[in-house]
């Protein structure tokens, strides 16, 4: 297929699953009789991030969980600096009172704690059997919110049908995953053209490309004012990726350390995640996109000098 249709057909794709995503999203949470933002951090986080854990089992098996670290701290990166940054240039975010409380804490201190256990040059099987009890507290922490936010769930819009729901988050996700393959071929064949290098190929396009469910449930639960959708999906999704993705690959091959790369991708985590830290009333503003963006470029040609 032309590069050039590829790349069309991909965010064609993107923009439907996007669509039927977040409906099936919300009506899930209307089901369940919880709050949308709880299961954009559950439901969808996890579906999203389903690719990388995908590369984390795969890559770990095949005695290269490097690779499993480097996509797992790199997409978070990308989820912030570029996913959100993207949304937020559309307009300022509202976060919920709970997601401050429970979400953003264990998103800024994830990075932090991958880097005490790599101190000593590896990630080993009882790093990822503690980061993987992190996962576990953080996951009974969310379910004993749900079970308060229950009374709530009449406010909630949303398909009521569960069946109709889940249909909408199984066939949303799957032109989710389409799309991101169809934009990665593309984009790499288009830079390749271009006489781009593989490097940066890499660092960039597959990696907007692995992030194309997680920019798509964004965009469109802005444009459909399920905020609370769109901020849950991408801390939910970092979460997942730290704490889960990392603890399943090193448990099965530990992790040694290359700390050129991961200290890069650790700092530029945390400093991603204290940007977007909601002011006092929950608010994130919009020029806080401006400064995830400048701060993405900056990653990216810092890569690139190593």
């Amino acid at each position: 297929m032309n590069n050039y249709l590829a790349l069309i057909v991909g965010v064609f794709c993107a923009g439907i699953g996007g669509e039927l995503f977040v409906r099936g999203v919300v009506g899930i949470a209307r089901w369940a009789r919880v709050s949308a933002g709880i299961i954009g951090a559950t439901v969808a986080a996890f579906a999203t991030s389903s690719p990388e854990l995908s590369v984390a089992i795969t890559a770990a098996m095949a005695g290269k969980p490097q690779i499993s670290l480097g996509d797992a701290l790199g997409s978070n990166v990308v989820n912030v600096a570029l996913v959100l940054a993207v949304t937020l240039l559309i307009s300022g975010i509202q976060c919920p009172r709970d997601s401050v409380k429970r979400d953003f804490p264990i998103a800024l201190i994830t990075p932090v704690v991958i880097g005490v256990l790599a101190l000593d040059g590896v990630l080993s099987r009882l790093d990822g059997l503690l980061l993987l009890g992190m996962f576990i507290a953080w996951a009974v922490a969310v379910t004993v919110e749900a079970r308060k936010q229950r009374s709530a769930a009449g406010e909630i819009l949303g398909e009521q049908r569960r069946w109709l729901a889940i249909i909408l988050c199984l066939a949303g996700l799957v032109f989710l995953i389409v799309a991101g393959r169809f934009i990665v071929t593309g984009a790499k064949g288009i830079a390749i053209s271009f006489g781009i290098g593989e490097f940066v190929i890499g660092a960039t396009v597959v990696a907007i490309g692995t992030s194309v469910p997680e920019l798509a449930t964004t965009v469109v639960s802005k444009i459909r004012r399920h905020d609370e959708v769109g901020l849950g999906t991408i801390l939910g999704s970092n979460i997942f990726n730290g704490l889960f993705v990392v603890a399943i690959a090193a448990i099965i091959f530990p992790i040694s350390i290359d700390w050129r790369e991961v200290a890069i991708a650790l700092v530029f985590g945390i400093v991603t995640v204290v940007l977007i830290w909601p002011a006092r009333g929950g608010h994130i503003e919009r020029r806080r996109g401006v400064l995830l963006l400048a701060l993405y470029i900056v990653y990216v040609v810092t890569f690139l000098r190593l």
